[in-house]
């Protein structure tokens, strides 16, 4: 699960998350990871754009909290990949400014939590980029870790008939 700010002006024209410029961003980094959006459920805090591309007012986000919460408790992710300030703020609380925390993956209740920088910001401070793509390395080392399968049981010695003696010499 990913999880943006808001929609922009092309996602609100589309009807759709992350399909502009940051969502073109967005799509590069997943690739580069071995992801593409189907892989993926991408969602913003806010359901709706705020008016003149502001950032959203906390009575905005408490209005779509609800419709985020069905979405997390639908999906039951495994792993939230949380993009910018004014999302971590929602999904974490408290937990700290985006520039300290990036990168870090928090678990609560068994689910990854993941802050990145939005994809917006690193292309208005194109220095961002090379840590948005560390940052999703390390996602991929986080689900290459969950997704590894199991290893194998032992086999189990065979079992020796009670009657048979062993020799010494053999």
């Amino acid at each position: 699960m990913i999880v943006g700010e808001a929609p922009g002006f092309n996602e609100d024209m589309q009807g759709k998350p992350f399909v502009g410029a940051a969502g073109k961003l967005l799509d590069k980094l997943l690739e580069r990871i071995g992801l593409s959006r189907e892989d993926v459920y991408i969602t913003n805090v806010l359901k709706c754009r705020p008016p003149q591309n502001r950032d959203p007012m906390p009575e905005e986000a408490e209005a779509c909290l609800p419709y985020l919460r069905q979405q997390y408790r639908l999906l039951q992710p495994k792993a939230v990949l949380i993009l910018g300030r004014h999302a971590l703020e929602r999904m974490l609380p408290g937990y700290g400014p985006i520039s300290r925390v990036h990168g870090q993956i928090v678990m609560r209740g068994g689910v990854a939590f993941m802050p990145v920088y939005h994809p917006a910001a690193a292309l208005h401070n194109g220095t961002l980029v090379k840590e948005l793509e560390a940052d999703f390395d390390k996602v991929r080392g986080y689900l290459d870790e969950l997704l590894r399968p199991p290893d194998p049981e032992p086999l189990p010695e065979p079992a020796r008939p009670a009657d048979e003696q062993l020799s010494l010499l053999n």
